[in-house]
């Protein structure tokens, strides 16, 4: 077998011309049958590929997708990727990840690389820091479509793709009001993000509404470590909520080894429900009560989206993934 195959190399071995060649591999209809059944034989037995880059700067048209996230070690993000490839692979497309890892810095390079490497759109889950859009929008003015997913930024006029952020916060605090809890713990991420906002907003808007009389001890935090730490706190001093609610997995995962570590039982000693993807909360016995945002759906969602983009809409449009709620036996 002879690998790297071009259309000159199957051209000089049929004795036709690399137009011939060309239009035979592409079903023209001006070439005979006959001779577009030789060609192809030839080209599958000596594994003949097309040239994808020098398409690309012949057409102007590429077919790589570039995806943009906070962090790859992230089941949420894991299953968000999924979805996109499996649509991707459909549709023919392939994708080029990259990761910020938080660092607006990393991710303006990577932007900047993914531009160079002539992606045909891009879509993006912005750090806590990032507060200038601009870079991404440039994409736009040279016909790179801009899908932004999960942490969207505040700025209106581009393609955003999210979670019910607002609902789901609601539909936990409901839950908690259902079953008449009346200290409860709240822990929420960077409020840099529009995702913890919206959260935080709506979680404490329902109890103002709905159960004024519940105390609630909202913490900003960012990683498990620091919801570990802080549940650990409230229980030394003997204030041990009858509640957690815990605003994503890794706010869920501080909190339940907290509990663990002094002997707590859920749900007899404390409740704790979560907003999350729907894995972590499985582990745990008893299950943990949660409020779905999926990132699997958020992936088919944004994917949607792009494919409409692609094909020429030009108008901006925010979707929504719904929320469900998914009993456990944790409150």
């Amino acid at each position: 077998m002879q690998h790297n195959s071009t259309l000159k190399k199957l051209s000089e071995m049929l004795g036709i011309s690399i137009s011939t060649v060309s239009r035979a591999l592409k079903d023209h209809p001006d070439i005979s049958e006959k001779t577009k059944s030789r060609v192809k034989e030839l080209a599958k037995e000596i594994e003949y590929e097309p040239n994808t880059y020098a398409i690309q700067l012949r057409t102007n048209q590429s077919r790589v997708l570039g995806i943009m996230i906070p962090n790859l070690a992230n089941y949420f993000y894991d299953s968000f990727i999924a979805a996109v490839e499996e649509e991707a692979r459909l549709n023919d497309y392939s994708l080029l990840i990259m990761q910020s890892g938080e660092d607006e810095n990393v991710e303006e390079n990577n932007l900047n690389l993914l531009r160079r490497n002539r992606i045909a759109g891009l879509f993006a889950s912005l750090t806590v820091n990032t507060t200038d859009i601009k870079p991404f929008l440039k994409l736009n003015d040279i016909d790179v479509p801009v899908i932004f997913v999960d942490r969207v930024p505040n700025f209106e006029a581009c393609n955003k793709i999210c979670l019910a952020d607002k609902e789901s916060a609601r539909m936990a605090a409901e839950v908690l009001i259902r079953k008449k809890k009346k200290n409860v713990l709240g822990l929420f991420g960077h409020l840099n993000l529009t995702i913890s906002k919206k959260r935080l907003e709506s979680f404490t808007e329902t109890f103002k509404e709905k159960s004024p009389d519940t105390k609630l001890d909202i913490v900003i935090q960012l990683d498990s470590e620091e919801a570990r730490l802080a549940t650990l706190k409230r229980i030394n001093e003997n204030n041990i909520p009858d509640a957690v609610f815990c605003m994503g997995d890794l706010t869920l995962i501080g909190v339940m080894q907290a509990i663990y570590e002094k002997g707590l039982k859920v749900p007899e000693d404390i409740g704790v429900i979560c907003i999350s993807n729907g894995f972590f909360p499985n582990i745990y016995n008893p299950k943990i009560t949660y409020i779905e945002t999926s990132g699997y759906k958020l992936g088919k969602l944004a994917f949607s989206r792009m494919m409409a983009c692609l094909a020429g809409s030009s108008f901006v449009r925010e979707l929504t993934v719904e929320s469900i709620l998914v009993e456990g036996n944790s409150i």
